[in-house]
């Protein structure tokens, strides 16, 4: 898990400057590169039927070797728009097949009763790879000049480290069954609010998560150190405040910090949509850089619609079936965002881009507000 945390990381750090650096690439054509980026997220749950006869340690491996080829691409093909977009494809197809096995597997592997702790360490061993591949990227952009070989070779070490990532995955000798909820789209009446709020989410996780860094890389002219810097203490921030918030929906519940979630975003979207305006440039970009590591914050409230689906649920397996659908439904919104959003940028411009991440953060505040619950514990 380290080693392929390793190499995102390390991808992560380059991609969004690259595209814009070297393949040149506008706004809309992110927006294209990330339709298909998310693409296999949607497709995820009819890859899984396909293979539902081969164990959990198995469909890892898989996703671990179309990982592999998609860096391996990415890493050979030439700067060019249609051999760059299908290597991203063919390396999220492999993230995304990999991503569903990862915690059936922990899960699998831990001992009676510590299930929660191993799926903790899980997620702390793949922040810390993922950290170390921000670092890495600091250090060689600091000291070498950006150029296309110096893009070409970070993805060739990427593939490399996925490489053995692989080699290492070929010794899981196991017979795991995979979760059938992951297969399986369930929709129930009583959970109509939570997939309304998954669409609300999707949509304005994904006009960050596409156009955040773009803003930054295009409009502002940040270099890829820069971005990895930035990803880096978003990372280091999540890592240390996701149990301060995962309290906070303990103790205040989850329909206030769903709502207060998304108001706090209004104010994040207006500064980075119209810093610009507001500020000299230099001031501005430090601006958007405060509020991309906020929203990466407040995105942790997320876990909050989790809790919500967890609290109307008759038992753990309607849960799972659940969320899992979330998942689905929070990507088809995302890949039509991630069209929609670069036409948005080419036309209207940035401005009412985050105006439409805000009024989608409000239509959310005001959907998780006819949400009925219980008085939480204090």
């Amino acid at each position: 898990m380290i080693t392929f945390a390793l190499a995102y990381g390390l991808y992560k750090g380059v991609i969004d400057n690259y595209l814009a650096e070297i393949v040149g690439m506008t706004a809309f054509d992110k927006g294209v590169s990330e339709f298909f980026r998310e693409l296999p997220g949607l497709a995820l749950v009819f890859v899984l039927a396909v293979l539902y006869t081969a164990s959990a340690e198995n469909i890892y491996k898989i996703g671990a070797l179309i990982m592999l080829v998609g860096m391996a691409m990415q890493s050979a093909v030439p700067a060019e728009k249609l051999f760059v977009i299908l290597s991203i494809f063919v390396f999220s197809l492999g993230d995304h097949i990999q991503l569903g096995m990862r915690n059936t597997l922990t899960l699998e592997y831990a001992r009676s009763g510590h299930g929660g702790e191993a799926l903790g360490l899980q997620n702390a061993l793949h922040q810390v790879g993922m950290l170390a591949g921000y670092l890495l990227v600091i250090l060689v952009f600091g000291i070498f000049e950006s150029s296309f070989r110096l893009f070409r070779s970070v993805f060739g070490i990427s593939a490399c480290i996925i490489a053995l990532g692989f080699l290492s995955s070929l010794k899981l000798s196991g017979n795991s069954e995979t979760d059938a909820n992951k297969r399986r789209f369930y929709f129930h009446r009583k959970f109509h609010k939570y997939y309304m709020l998954e669409v609300f989410y999707g949509a304005r996780k994904q006009i960050f998560f596409t156009f955040g860094p773009y803003v930054l890389v295009l409009f502002y002219g940040a270099g890829a150190m820069v971005i990895s810097i930035l990803f880096a203490v978003s990372s280091v921030c999540s890592f240390v405040l996701a149990p301060l918030v995962g309290k906070i929906i303990d103790r205040y519940g989850y329909k206030i910090v769903m709502i207060t979630d998304t108001l706090i975003l209004v104010i994040v979207c207006f500064f980075y949509g119209f810093a610009h305006h507001l500020f000299p440039m230099k001031i501005a970009f430090v601006v958007c850089c405060v509020n991309y590591i906020l929203d990466s914050i407040i995105s942790l409230a997320s876990m909050a619609s989790n809790v919500y689906v967890q609290d109307l649920s008759d038992s753990e397996e309607e849960m799972k079936a659940t969320i899992s659908t979330g998942v689905s439904v929070n990507h088809l919104i995302t890949i039509l965002i991630a069209l929609f959003g670069g036409w948005i940028w080419k036309t209207l411009g940035i401005e009412t881009l985050f105006v439409l991440s805000a009024i989608l953060g409000l239509c959310n505040s005001a959907y998780a507000a006819t949400i009925k619950t219980a008085e939480p514990m204090k």
